[in-house]
């Protein structure tokens, strides 16, 4: 059926459809049947496909990226759709309309997106007030957070630790999001020094609050995918160093090797879709084999099908993350994805998702 709006929907501001996207799943966020038809058209339950890491259970391995609920005012009714987890944000401490619009680009030919939205979102604290009844949620809710666009990187470290202020008592697990190409200079914060010296802000502050009685959660890194093989090396053994519980990659690229000739091409911003799949699979290997004995890595970049998701799980992800595949495939497919990894273990003869993680990596 999505197949065949799409055509329809393809020919509207991507923006827009997104935003009407938000306002039907309002509809539904408060709504117990709704949440339950939901549920029955779209989840997908199956015993070989759940995870648990960092004390939390995850029912299957495929999540949504952050940047989709960047409020967090529809986690519910995402779960209902069956991710198995779903991660809001990015929230900054204040809220911020992030770049001019138009910022949303589609390439259909390319399966891609180019996005330069600038971490637009509502600011950390109207958000802990949509997150307040998180825990009665179906998968675990992360927490993606970042600095605002007029905040200088030497006052970074505040900005995030602003944020686990407002938000560390909410959510289940929270990602450092220092690998967005579209706030200015926000990259140069992987430089590992300026990574040592944020992380530990982050973790004194969360340290802070547990001991007022908060209850501890992992803290994650989201990595860019256009940097060296020595500098990715340093910034996920430094992160790891300093206490990161997981490694999420990648975030989009700046790249336009796979696009170059389309009218499109030239747009400022992050490339993200089919033209990230074999890039953002490699570095998940590479990373699996730097610290995959020590954090999970969740992939994520260009998943679109069981395959693509089956690939960086043998590559070394225990979890991957969706969002252009959506737009392209529409709200069907963790499902889609979920039955072709049930297929693909069984031919390859694992009992569980676990026995597959990182086999083509070791």
């Amino acid at each position: 059926m999505y197949q065949l709006i799409r055509k329809y929907l393809f020919q509207q501001d991507p923006e827009d459809i997104h935003e009407k996207t938000i306002h039907a799943l309002k509809l539904v966020e408060d709504s117990a049947p709704g949440k339950a038809i939901l549920r029955m058209i779209y989840q997908l339950r199956d015993q070989r496909l759940e995870n648990h890491l960092w004390g939390l259970k995850f029912p299957n391995p495929v999540g949504l990226a952050a940047g989709f609920d960047k409020n967090a005012e529809v986690y519910h009714a995402l779960g209902a759709l069956g991710f198995g987890f779903v991660e809001v944000g990015t929230l900054t401490p204040q809220g911020q309309p992030g770049n001019p619009k138009p910022r949303l680009f589609r390439l259909p030919e390319h399966q891609a997106v180019i996005n330069r939205m600038g971490f637009n979102n509502n600011g950390a604290y109207l958000a802990s007030q949509h997150l307040v009844d998180f825990a009665y949620s179906d998968v675990p809710i992360g927490i993606n957070i970042g600095k605002n666009k007029v905040t200088p990187n030497e006052e970074a470290a505040s900005d995030y630790s602003k944020c686990m202020d407002m938000l560390y008592a909410y959510g289940h697990y929270f990602v450092i999001n220092i690998s967005s190409p579209n706030t200015p200079n926000l990259r140069d914060l992987q430089e590992t020094e300026s990574l040592r010296v944020l992380v530990r802000a982050v973790r004194e502050k969360a340290a802070e609050l547990e001991g007022r009685g908060v209850k501890k959660k992992p803290i994650l890194l989201k990595v860019a995918p256009d940097m060296s093989d020595e500098q990715m090396h340093d910034v996920v053994h430094a992160a790891v160093e300093e206490g990161i519980a997981g490694i999420i990659a990648t975030n989009t690229t700046l790249s336009r090797e796979a696009v170059a000739g389309h009218p499109r091409a030239e747009e400022a911003g992050g490339l993200s879709g089919r033209p990230l799949t074999e890039r953002s699979t490699a570095w998940v290997k590479e990373i699996y084999q730097e610290v995959g004995d020590m954090v999970p890595i969740v992939g994520v970049g260009g998943i679109f099908t069981g395959q693509d998701a089956y690939d960086k799980i043998r590559a070394g992800a225990s979890l991957v993350q969706v969002y252009t595949g959506m737009i392209y495939q529409g709200p069907g497919i963790v499902k889609q994805i979920n039955k072709q990894l049930l297929r693909l273990l069984e031919r390859d003869g694992f009992s569980h998702l676990s026995e597959a993680i990182g086999v083509d990596a070791k």
